[in-house]
């Protein structure tokens, strides 16, 4: 008991940490002394004043979060950009540039190399482009579209071309592969000599030769579906009606992805027959109305398909009809035939005293006159030919 009060001491094991928090705490305290002051366990070197805010060591601190190491990366990877140089081919002082697929790198190549307007650039990066023909002091940017069928789905897909000719050089840019134009482009690059004869008349006709081998590549996509048309008339007029349903729709909606394809080509190939530049000379007009020419037929035949298609479901809806026609006459005179016969049967079976009741011969009888009159109308039917 201190100054009247009870003072409760408790017996505690001194532990490493409590000798630890001790030390601590008397060296906050500022209690210093060369032999040591009360309090002190032990001699404190050196001034040990503290004025900050004492922490509460009764309670662990928590432990830091770990960091992760941060890997520098080689200069060579920073420095050096993953730029592929495109494919190049070059005879009698022109160019021809085969850039597929183009990338954000692609771009910073040609930036590099040419000036084109940053529109231009825009649209070679745009999803959403139609065909268009701009026209520029020193070269031409043409927007073209293309039918590709893909084997994977059987669908025709939209195939974008990009081009731009100069004086000394022409630059195409699908895309997506485009077969016709990347066969075309390794055949030049094999033959020196195919290369040398159509470089040396200049990038109008090179230009010519890339749009009407891309034309070209319509027709047997069209003649296969000349082919498709025929089986399925023929399916039609061979009692296959109802399976042909889907391949008609299939159809259909191929010729709808043609024409959407075709349709705004034709205005920018009518056009690119009418540019002139120095570059493409008066005699070339000859060769891009070829091209026009082909466009309209690839146009014409479409439109037959329409109609052909069309006509074609017309009769496959009739056909349809005229069946189900047939099985509702054939199910109307089976009920007209038995109505009769339930009617006799309904009187005969009634509750009531009624004439022959309970005479042998009355069941032969009246199966005898159903069996007649079964045969009446049957033979009725068949004269009129509704059975």
């Amino acid at each position: 008991m201190t100054n009247g009060r009870w003072t409760v001491r408790r017996r505690y094991r001194a532990t490493p940490r409590h000798y630890a928090t001790s030390a601590i705490s008397r060296r906050v305290a500022g209690r210093t002394n060369e032999r040591g002051r009360p309090g002190c366990a032990r001699p404190c070197p050196g001034p040990c004043g503290y004025d900050g805010v004492v922490p509460n060591l009764a309670f662990p601190r928590p432990l830091p979060r770990p960091r992760g190491r941060r890997h520098a990366l080689p200069a060579e990877m920073v420095s050096v950009a993953d730029v592929s140089a495109p494919d190049v081919i070059e005879a009698a002082g022109i160019r021809w540039i085969h850039i597929e697929s183009p990338r954000t790198a692609d771009r910073d190549w040609l930036e590099e190399h040419f000036d084109f307007h940053p529109l231009d650039y825009e649209d070679v990066y745009s999803r959403n482009n139609r065909p268009k023909l701009d026209q520029y002091d020193d070269y031409v940017f043409i927007v073209l579209h293309f039918p590709m069928f893909e084997k994977e789905t059987g669908r025709i897909l939209t195939a974008e071309l990009d081009l731009f000719m100069g004086p000394d050089y022409l630059i195409t840019l699908p895309n997506i592969p485009l077969p016709p134009l990347a066969a075309m482009f390794e055949r030049y690059r094999e033959r020196d000599d195919l290369r040398e004869e159509t470089f040396a008349k200049g990038t109008g006709y090179l230009l010519y030769k890339i749009v009407d081998t891309c034309v070209d590549a319509s027709f047997p996509m069209l003649r296969k579906m000349a082919v498709k048309l025929d089986r399925i008339e023929d399916d039609i007029f061979e009692g296959r009606s109802s399976e042909i349903v889907r391949d008609i729709s299939e159809a259909k909606q191929e010729i709808i992805n043609f024409r959407r394809i075709v349709r705004p080509q034709r205005a920018v190939l009518r056009d690119l027959e009418r540019t002139k530049q120095r570059y493409l000379q008066e005699e070339l007009e000859i060769y891009f109305d070829d091209i026009s020419d082909a466009a309209e037929r690839i146009w014409d035949t479409l439109e037959n398909y329409k109609e052909v298609i069309e006509a074609l479901e017309s009769t496959n809806e009739s056909v349809l009809s005229h069946r189900l026609n047939d099985s509702f006459r054939i199910l109307t005179a089976v009920s007209v035939i038995l109505l009769p016969l339930t009617l006799i049967a309904s009187i005969f079976g009634m509750n009531v005293p009624v004439p022959g009741e309970r005479q042998e011969f009355a069941f032969i009888g009246i199966m005898l006159m159903m069996t007649l009159l079964l045969v009446g109308l049957v033979a009725y039917f068949r004269r009129r030919g509704w059975l």
